[in-house]
Protein backbone atom coordinates (compact mmCIF):
# COMPACT_ATOMS: atom_id res chain seq x y z
CA UNK A 1 0.00 0.00 0.00
CA UNK A 2 2.80 2.43 0.92
CA UNK A 3 6.01 2.70 -1.05
CA UNK A 4 8.93 1.58 1.18
CA UNK A 5 10.97 4.64 0.23
CA UNK A 6 8.13 6.93 1.30
CA UNK A 7 7.84 5.07 4.59
CA UNK A 8 11.60 5.32 5.15
CA UNK A 9 11.37 9.07 4.58
CA UNK A 10 8.47 9.33 7.01
CA UNK A 11 10.10 7.48 9.92
CA UNK A 12 12.93 9.97 10.67
CA UNK A 13 10.56 12.91 10.23
CA UNK A 14 8.13 11.30 12.67
CA UNK A 15 10.92 10.53 15.12
CA UNK A 16 12.12 14.14 15.02
CA UNK A 17 8.59 15.27 15.84
CA UNK A 18 8.29 12.74 18.67
CA UNK A 19 11.54 14.03 20.17
CA UNK A 20 10.35 17.64 20.15
CA UNK A 21 9.27 18.59 23.69
CA UNK A 22 5.57 19.26 23.85
CA UNK A 23 2.39 18.90 25.85
CA UNK A 24 2.29 15.09 25.62
CA UNK A 25 5.83 14.78 26.92
CA UNK A 26 5.17 17.14 29.83
CA UNK A 27 1.95 15.32 30.68
CA UNK A 28 3.76 11.98 30.91
CA UNK A 29 6.41 13.62 33.07
CA UNK A 30 3.72 14.82 35.46
CA UNK A 31 2.08 11.40 35.55
CA UNK A 32 5.43 9.75 36.26
CA UNK A 33 6.17 12.16 39.11
CA UNK A 34 2.86 11.44 40.81
CA UNK A 35 2.00 7.86 39.91
CA UNK A 36 5.24 6.11 39.09
CA UNK A 37 6.45 4.16 36.07
CA UNK A 38 3.20 2.26 35.49
CA UNK A 39 1.14 5.44 35.41
CA UNK A 40 3.60 7.11 33.06
CA UNK A 41 3.59 4.22 30.57
CA UNK A 42 -0.20 3.91 30.74
CA UNK A 43 -0.56 7.66 30.14
CA UNK A 44 1.81 7.41 27.17
CA UNK A 45 -0.27 4.54 25.76
CA UNK A 46 -3.43 6.61 26.22
CA UNK A 47 -1.86 9.54 24.38
CA UNK A 48 -0.89 7.26 21.50
CA UNK A 49 -4.43 5.86 21.38
CA UNK A 50 -5.85 9.38 21.29
CA UNK A 51 -3.42 10.22 18.51
CA UNK A 52 -4.69 7.29 16.47
CA UNK A 53 -8.24 8.61 16.82
CA UNK A 54 -7.07 11.99 15.51
CA UNK A 55 -5.33 10.26 12.59
CA UNK A 56 -8.47 8.28 11.75
CA UNK A 57 -10.60 11.44 11.88
CA UNK A 58 -8.15 13.26 9.63
CA UNK A 59 -8.12 10.34 7.21
CA UNK A 60 -11.91 10.40 7.09
CA UNK A 61 -11.86 14.10 6.29
CA UNK A 62 -13.28 15.23 9.64
CA UNK A 63 -10.11 17.17 10.41
CA UNK A 64 -11.12 19.63 7.71
CA UNK A 65 -14.40 20.19 9.56
CA UNK A 66 -12.55 21.12 12.76
CA UNK A 67 -10.27 23.39 10.74
CA UNK A 68 -13.20 25.19 9.14
CA UNK A 69 -15.38 25.50 12.26
CA UNK A 70 -13.81 27.82 14.86
CA UNK A 71 -16.67 27.15 17.28
CA UNK A 72 -16.04 23.39 17.24
CA UNK A 73 -12.32 23.99 17.66
CA UNK A 74 -12.98 26.13 20.73
CA UNK A 75 -15.43 23.66 22.28
CA UNK A 76 -12.86 20.86 22.07
CA UNK A 77 -10.11 23.16 23.32
CA UNK A 78 -12.00 24.36 26.41
CA UNK A 79 -12.99 20.82 27.30
CA UNK A 80 -9.29 20.03 27.34
CA UNK A 81 -8.55 23.08 29.49
CA UNK A 82 -11.21 22.06 32.01
CA UNK A 83 -9.90 18.49 32.19
CA UNK A 84 -6.30 19.59 32.71
CA UNK A 85 -7.35 21.98 35.48
CA UNK A 86 -9.24 19.11 37.11
CA UNK A 87 -6.06 17.01 36.99
CA UNK A 88 -4.08 19.90 38.49
CA UNK A 89 -6.57 20.23 41.36
CA UNK A 90 -6.52 16.48 41.91
CA UNK A 91 -2.71 16.50 42.09
CA UNK A 92 -2.85 19.11 44.84
CA UNK A 93 -5.55 17.32 46.84
CA UNK A 94 -4.49 13.69 46.49
CA UNK A 95 -2.02 12.32 49.04
CA UNK A 96 1.30 11.21 47.66
CA UNK A 97 1.40 7.38 47.50
CA UNK A 98 3.98 5.92 49.83
CA UNK A 99 6.31 3.13 48.77
CA UNK A 100 4.15 0.50 50.47
CA UNK A 101 0.94 1.62 48.77
CA UNK A 102 -0.17 0.23 45.39
CA UNK A 103 0.23 2.54 42.42
CA UNK A 104 -2.86 4.18 40.92
CA UNK A 105 -4.74 1.96 38.45
CA UNK A 106 -3.12 2.02 35.02
CA UNK A 107 -6.57 2.38 33.44
CA UNK A 108 -6.99 5.77 35.14
CA UNK A 109 -3.71 7.07 33.70
CA UNK A 110 -4.54 5.61 30.29
CA UNK A 111 -7.90 7.41 30.24
CA UNK A 112 -6.26 10.64 31.37
CA UNK A 113 -3.68 10.50 28.57
CA UNK A 114 -6.35 9.56 26.03
CA UNK A 115 -8.67 12.43 26.90
CA UNK A 116 -5.89 15.01 27.22
CA UNK A 117 -4.75 14.15 23.70
CA UNK A 118 -8.25 13.85 22.27
CA UNK A 119 -9.34 17.25 23.61
CA UNK A 120 -6.37 19.03 22.03
CA UNK A 121 -7.72 20.12 18.62
CA UNK A 122 -4.25 21.20 17.53
CA UNK A 123 -3.31 17.53 17.22
CA UNK A 124 -5.78 16.80 14.44
CA UNK A 125 -4.75 20.00 12.64
CA UNK A 126 -1.11 18.94 12.92
CA UNK A 127 -1.93 15.49 11.53
CA UNK A 128 -3.90 17.15 8.73
CA UNK A 129 -0.90 19.32 7.83
CA UNK A 130 1.88 16.74 8.23
CA UNK A 131 0.68 13.30 7.18
CA UNK A 132 -0.84 14.19 3.75
CA UNK A 133 2.65 15.17 2.56
CA UNK A 134 3.44 11.44 2.50
CA UNK A 135 0.07 10.12 1.30
CA UNK A 136 -0.14 9.01 -2.33
CA UNK A 137 -3.80 8.50 -3.33
CA UNK A 138 -2.78 6.34 -6.28
CA UNK A 139 -1.05 3.90 -3.91
CA UNK A 140 -4.27 2.76 -2.25
CA UNK A 141 -6.98 3.80 0.22
CA UNK A 142 -6.12 7.16 1.81
CA UNK A 143 -7.51 6.16 5.21
CA UNK A 144 -5.31 3.06 5.29
CA UNK A 145 -2.23 5.15 4.56
CA UNK A 146 -3.20 7.64 7.27
CA UNK A 147 -3.53 4.81 9.77
CA UNK A 148 -0.14 3.31 8.90
CA UNK A 149 1.62 6.65 9.21
CA UNK A 150 -0.34 7.34 12.39
CA UNK A 151 0.79 4.03 13.84
CA UNK A 152 4.42 5.00 13.25
CA UNK A 153 3.83 8.31 15.04
CA UNK A 154 1.97 6.57 17.87
CA UNK A 155 4.65 3.93 18.46
CA UNK A 156 7.45 6.48 18.44
CA UNK A 157 5.50 8.75 20.76
CA UNK A 158 4.73 5.91 23.15
CA UNK A 159 8.40 5.00 23.51
CA UNK A 160 9.72 8.54 23.87
CA UNK A 161 6.95 9.92 26.09
CA UNK A 162 7.07 6.73 28.14
CA UNK A 163 10.81 7.13 28.73
CA UNK A 164 10.26 10.72 29.87
CA UNK A 165 7.56 9.49 32.24
CA UNK A 166 9.85 6.77 33.61
CA UNK A 167 12.45 9.47 34.28
CA UNK A 168 9.76 11.40 36.14
CA UNK A 169 8.90 8.34 38.21
CA UNK A 170 12.55 7.96 39.23
CA UNK A 171 12.60 11.60 40.33
CA UNK A 172 9.35 11.05 42.20
CA UNK A 173 10.80 8.12 44.13
CA UNK A 174 13.70 10.29 45.25
CA UNK A 175 11.30 12.91 46.58
CA UNK A 176 8.65 10.61 47.99
CA UNK A 177 10.12 9.66 51.39
CA UNK A 178 9.93 13.17 52.88
CA UNK A 179 6.58 14.77 53.72
CA UNK A 180 7.75 18.21 52.65
CA UNK A 181 9.18 16.76 49.44
CA UNK A 182 5.86 15.01 48.83
CA UNK A 183 3.99 18.30 49.16
CA UNK A 184 6.31 19.94 46.66
CA UNK A 185 5.96 16.96 44.35
CA UNK A 186 2.20 17.50 44.28
CA UNK A 187 2.72 21.19 43.59
CA UNK A 188 5.13 20.47 40.74
CA UNK A 189 2.71 18.00 39.17
CA UNK A 190 -0.19 20.42 39.56
CA UNK A 191 1.95 23.17 38.05
CA UNK A 192 2.68 21.03 35.01
CA UNK A 193 -1.01 20.28 34.43
CA UNK A 194 -2.03 23.90 35.05
CA UNK A 195 0.68 25.10 32.67
CA UNK A 196 -0.60 22.74 29.99
CA UNK A 197 -4.12 24.06 30.59
CA UNK A 198 -2.90 27.65 30.15
CA UNK A 199 -1.03 26.69 27.00
CA UNK A 200 -4.17 25.11 25.57
CA UNK A 201 -6.32 28.08 26.62
CA UNK A 202 -4.04 30.45 24.72
CA UNK A 203 -3.87 28.19 21.68
CA UNK A 204 -4.79 29.74 18.36
CA UNK A 205 -6.13 27.69 15.47
CA UNK A 206 -3.61 29.05 12.98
Amino acid sequence: MIDPITLLAFVPAALALNLTPGADMMFCLGQGLRGGRGSALAASAGISAGGMVHVALAGLGLGAVVNSQPALFDVIRWLGVAYLLYLAWSALKAPLPSTDMPQPPAAHSFRAGFWVNLTNPKVILFVLAFVPQFVVPEAGPVLGQFLIFGLVLALGGFVINGLVGVFGSAAGRLLAPGTRAGIWLGRISAGIFAGLALRLALLQKT
